[in-house]
């Protein structure tokens, strides 16, 4: 690999020559600048990530941290990341926490260390010991999907988009609806969704039997074992069900053919996220658009404004939505 003192050499100038031709700094004469630009592409010289980082203090880098790599809201939030910052010359960075919060903490740390320039964390937790290592950094850093306190957030509607599926189904005629949710301790997803859908039932006066509502873990395998919960648990059948992501809701509808409860006929089905496999499971799942490429575009201007000095304060931006109703109610 050659070296900035090789391409000096072949092309008879000074390492500072090289040096200034790379980094466009200083005054080159036309002719040493010529010999120095084809001497690096002769030589297919590279220029040192680190030596450059040492010298600007920037490594052009953004940490982005993921609850799970392999999920289609994950991939989709960093499409809009990488393209909003890529076209601001910026690369990423991902670590993955595997729905473990510890992780979340760990994974900071370890970006931080990395000198990357800003983090982007995909929050799964609210805890204590979290917001202090963030209130540790000193590089810009935003949250996506929980909203932290004293902490630049972008949150999906996570309440209302619950409460407004919960009404869809009241209207369509239905009183006794299924819960699939996730522990509280995901505030977002495992808090906001269910108050919205306790609240929509409580608007109409319904009643919500305990065992109507099941937990799962956000995988297909615990949205089928809630479902299983459900309908063999509760001497009143829900007719509608509601999981709060679409994993858990294709999952839920694996057991209900499974077990030949028919689709929307016996038990209408909703769920979150608007997936591509939303569309071709039968019948199509009737889901809640979060735009999650919208979030990432975002979420990556929010670090570029704290980054080029334009962020005032400390943000929360609410996302919209939209319901999608497809034939499984």
């Amino acid at each position: 690999m050659p070296t900035i003192k090789d391409v000096a050499k072949r092309a008879g100038v000074s390492r500072t020559t090289v040096s200034r031709v790379l980094n466009d700094n200083g005054y080159v004469s036309h002719e040493a600048r010529t010999r120095v630009v084809e001497a690096v592409k002769e030589m297919g010289y590279i220029p040192s990530a680190h030596a450059k980082t040492m010298r600007t203090k920037r490594s052009g880098v953004i940490g982005v941290i993921l609850p799970r790599i392999s999920t289609e809201t994950a991939s989709r939030v960093v499409n809009g990341i990488e393209e909003e910052l890529a076209a601001n010359g910026y690369q990423i960075l991902l670590t993955n926490t595997q729905l473990k919060p510890e992780k979340e903490i760990q994974n900071i740390k370890l970006l931080k260390s990395r000198q990357v320039d800003g983090i982007i964390l995909l929050a799964t937790n609210r805890n204590q010991d979290l917001l202090e290592t963030i209130a540790d950094l000193s590089i810009p850093f935003v949250a996506l999907g929980q909203e932290l306190t004293g902490v630049t957030s972008v949150v999906y509607d996570d309440y209302h988009s619950a409460f407004d599926v919960t009404e869809s189904f009241i209207s369509d005629g239905h009183q006794q609806i299924g819960f699939i949710g996730v522990p509280e301790t995901d505030h977002a997803v495992g808090f906001l969704r269910k108050q919205g859908y306790l609240d929509a039932m409580a608007k109409h006066n319904l009643p919500v039997k305990e065992e109507w509502i099941q937990d799962g873990n956000f995988s297909f395998e615990s949205g089928y074992q809630a479902a299983k919960q459900l309908m063999e648990q509760a001497q009143v059948k829900p007719t509608a069900v509601f999981a709060v992501t679409d994993r858990m809701a294709i999952g839920a509808l694996g057991y209900l053919k499974e077990n030949q409860i028919n689709v929307p006929g016996d038990v209408a089905l909703f769920g979150i996220g608007a997936s591509d496999l939303s569309k071709h499971v039968t019948p199509p799942l009737s889901t809640v658009d979060y735009f999650n490429e919208d979030a990432g575009q975002k979420t990556a201007q929010l670090i570029l404004e704290q980054l080029t000095g334009k962020a005032i304060e400390k943000e929360k931006i609410k996302l919209n939505y939209r319901l999608i109703k497809r034939d499984s109610v």
